[in-house]
């Protein structure tokens, strides 16, 4: 059973796009990115702080706007216009969730889509779903890469997704099918789902339920991907896969921590970094 290491993959993404960063430099070219966040929810605060130490580790310049809880949500529009409008400014980047006074689906559809690096956009979703060129949304994209780079073949193996959010469960799907996948995709209606579960050679465990997913939901030699993250008791971290029961079965299994969540911020940089080519 093999435990894939989404620190070291992430860590040596970030490195390749460290070397891309300072070729760039060399011909004159800075990347930045506008990181947005409204209030101090303590979840979103780590995740700024993360995604500008990762910016600064591959040479990319960031913008910090923190804005007061009670922003008006025209106050943000109107700051993002202004971004998008920048020639200097790359990417843009809202920390969610906003505060409940502000509607979520008109700001990430205020950033323009050649700015969108959180993949968000629905144009950029539609480019995914046609296959055409865009930023794809950060955590599917790391699943992929954390695959590839582990030597895991998707072409032609039953590939099942647990859950259908926009965020990760259909992007995810439609990423699986790209590379060549059968893709099923399963959510809170689906029937029987440990059948469904137990046909796949790869599961990808996106359902925000911790340790839900037992061994007997799992095939033998299954490559179980879990995206969930949650304290359990002793405040310790674990997943929608209840690890130490499911990793005998398992070929390859990410552990939570060090799976999958290292790998978004790397995907964000590598969205920064794509920014260039796709602003062309």
């Amino acid at each position: 059973m093999k435990i894939i290491d989404g620190k070291r993959i992430s860590a040596e993404i970030k490195d390749e796009l460290r070397e891309k960063v300072a070729a760039y430099k060399a011909e004159g070219v800075e990347i930045t990115l506008a990181v947005i966040q409204v209030g101090n929810d303590p979840a979103s605060s780590v995740y700024v702080g993360n995604k500008k130490k990762a910016c600064e580790y591959i040479g990319i310049r960031s913008l910090a706007y923190e804005l007061p809880e009670e922003t008006a949500e025209a106050e943000l529009l109107a700051l993002i216009e202004n971004l998008n409008e920048r020639a200097d400014v790359n990417g843009i980047l809202v920390q969610l969730p906003l505060p409940k006074h502000i509607d979520e689906e008109k700001v990430l559809n205020t950033i323009s889509p050649l700015k969108d690096v959180d993949g968000f956009h629905p144009m950029n979703v539609g480019a995914l779903c046609i296959g055409k060129e865009g930023f794809v949304s950060c955590t599917p994209a790391g699943i992929i890469e954390l695959l590839k780079r582990s030597d895991v073949e998707i072409a032609g193996k039953e590939c099942v997704v647990i859950g259908r959010s926009n965020i990760v469960g259909k992007p995810m799907a439609l990423l699986l099918l790209r590379e060549n996948g059968t893709v099923t995709i399963t959510h809170s209606k689906t029937k029987d789902l440990k059948e469904v579960c137990s046909r796949a050679d790869i599961l990808v465990v996106a359902i925000g339920r911790p340790k839900m997913i037992t061994a007997d939901y799992v095939k033998e030699g299954a490559v179980v991907i879990d995206v969930g993250i949650h304290r359990g008791e002793g405040n310790k971290l674990c997943g929608d896969v209840d690890y130490d029961q499911v990793a005998p079965k398992c070929s390859a299994i990410t552990p939570v921590p060090g799976g999958v969540g290292p790998m978004t911020i790397a995907m964000l940089m590598k969205n920064c970094v794509e920014s260039i080519q796709l602003q062309k």
